[in-house]
Order: C-alpha cells, then sequence, then structure tokens
C-alpha cells in the first residue's frame, strides 16, 4: 500500500499504466486466483490492492499481486479479519518489511529474529 496516500482509503486509489509489471488484466487475474471479479473489485475499491491502470480505465495486475492475494486469503481466512483489519494489518506487514529492508545487515539482532 502506498505510504504517502490515505493510508486506508475507501475509495479506489492506482497508479498509471505502466509504472510497475502489469501483466494480466482483471478477469485474468481474478480467474487465476480464484476470485471472484466482484470480490477483485472490492479489493481494488477498498485499497487492499493496487493495480496499475491503463489509459481506458482498465485495471492491470503482476506478480507482486498474487502475493497479496495470497497474503489477504491467509489474514481472511486463518484469522477472520474484516476488510478494515485487513488493511490495518497489511499496512503494518508492508512498513516492516521497508524497515527490514532499510535495515539490510546493519544491525545483528534483525537477522537472529529471522532465524539466520
Amino acid at each position: 500500500m502506498a505510504h504517502d496516500r490515505n493510508r486506508y482509503p475507501l475509495a479506489r486509489v492506482s497508479t498509471v499504466y505502466g509504472t510497475r509489471r502489469a501483466v494480466v488484466t482483471a478477469e485474468e487475474f481474478a480467474a487465476a486466483t480464484g476470485l471472484h471479479p466482484d470480490l477483485l473489485r472490492r479489493y481494488v475499491t477498498l485499497g487492499l490492492l493496487e493495480p496499475d491502470t491503463d489509459p481506458a480505465g482498465g485495471l492491470w495486475f503482476g506478480a507482486g499481486h498474487l502475493m497479496r492475494v495470497a497474503r489477504i486469503q491467509r489474514l481472511r481466512t486463518g484469522l477472520g479479519l474484516n476488510y478494515t483489519a485487513l488493511a490495518v494489518v497489511l499496512d503494518l506487514l508492508d512498513r516492516i518489511e521497508q524497515l527490514e529492508s532499510a535495515l539490510g545487515g546493519r544491525h545483528p539482532d534483525v537477522d537472529s529474529v529471522r532465524g539466520r
């Protein structure tokens, strides 16, 4: 999720087509993930997924979105989180990944926590 926009948007927030590696249409992505197209659109509307858009308004998804949907499905089924809680947890997980990346190998405790 983008951190410089509304933290938990209720309206669709998307990027300009081509800024990420978008490879499949919304229909293809829904079929590949087993999501109903309406549920996919709901994830986009709630800001849980941020696909690229083309000039005609079409949605395009890449490999990173597949991992995000898998994470969403695990959180929904495993923990029973509602959409609001999903947005918060996903935001926190994204932030943790950013902080870990920023730390790199600079802090010895990071590797011990990761089990390395």
